[in-house]
């Protein structure tokens, strides 16, 4: 095997493999998959010297540790973490070489949710359908990361850039979604339409890569039927019969049967992802552009 790898040494809670994802095969029933924070991993890759849609690692809350096989060029960014190479602390947001045999340890996150990793070249494990992602609702692309697993990396790429400083907008300590009504927000009653833009949510803990769940009042139907299964769209917010909202997230699914009472603004995607359990969640209506 040829030593532009990565060995997996600890894999941590859920690290998966994402790039920009799989957009345009809903109607195969493929969600668009890809990092949940696309401009941290974005940034990373910037700091390493590869394309912007290059493959990255995406870890959840307890890091993950790594040990590559060659010398390698590594940026962390996304969540704030502790960063060592051999136990010794190295920058976060920033290019960082990690020799031969090594050991990058990307720790638990300070604050926010999902952490990032680049590695000069990207990670080079088998496109499907065009991405390198892991899509944990379809089951496409590799599987979450385990240990002692081995993932080859793409061919090495010019200097990484020079930075004193990259800027990363902090996890929020309050989650603000703007929202656009509709399509099924008739189902709903006034009352209800008026709570969920003025009630007080919190993240749930029980949200992951498919939707951000929601713990609060429950919003009341006006409409009581069953709803036929129709198509679903990133930042869908869709209310389950506990009446407790659920934003889609990028594995979520490409069809549901629960009313959607509104679809939330994707420049505020990135920010649900870092959006730790227990934080303070408004929902605020603004017009369709």
């Amino acid at each position: 095997m040829t030593d532009r790898a990565l060995a997996v040494v600890r894999a941590g809670a859920l690290t998966t493999v994402q790039d920009r994802g799989r957009p345009g095969h809903a109607h195969l029933g493929v969600p668009r998959s890809g990092a949940l924070d696309a401009p941290a991993a974005a940034l990373v890759n910037r700091l390493v010297g590869n394309r912007p849609g290059a493959a990255v690692l995406e870890t959840t809350l307890t890091g993950c540790a790594l040990r590559p096989r060659c010398e390698v060029t590594v940026a962390v960014g996304g969540a704030p973490c502790p960063v060592t190479v051999d136990g010794r602390p190295v920058a976060w947001g920033a290019p960082v070489r990690v020799p031969a045999g090594s050991l990058l340890d990307v720790g638990a996150a300070t604050s926010g949710v999902r952490s990032y990793v680049a590695v000069g070249g990207g990670l080079a494990v088998e496109r499907v359908l065009g991405s390198r992602s892991t899509d944990l609702l379809s089951g496409l692309g590799p599987p979450p990361l385990s240990d002692g697993a081995v993932l080859p990396l793409g061919c090495r790429v010019p200097s990484p850039a020079r930075v004193d400083i990259a800027p990363q907008p902090a996890p929020p300590a309050e989650l603000v979604l703007r929202v656009s009504l509709g399509p099924r927000d008739d189902w709903f009653t006034r009352r209800a339409l008026r709570g969920f833009t003025t009630h007080a949510y919190r993240v749930s803990s029980a949200s992951n890569r498919i939707g951000l769940r929601t713990e609060g009042p429950a919003l009341e139907r006006a409409l009581t039927g069953e709803l036929a299964s129709e198509g679903m769209v990133l930042g869908a917010v869709q209310v389950p019969p506990d009446g407790r909202p659920v934003v889609f997230l990028a594995d979520h699914p490409t069809t549901g049967g629960y009313p959607v009472i509104g679809v939330v603004r994707a420049a505020d995607l990135p920010a649900a992802a870092q959006a730790a359990p227990g934080t303070p969640l408004r929902f605020v209506a603004v017009r369709h552009r």
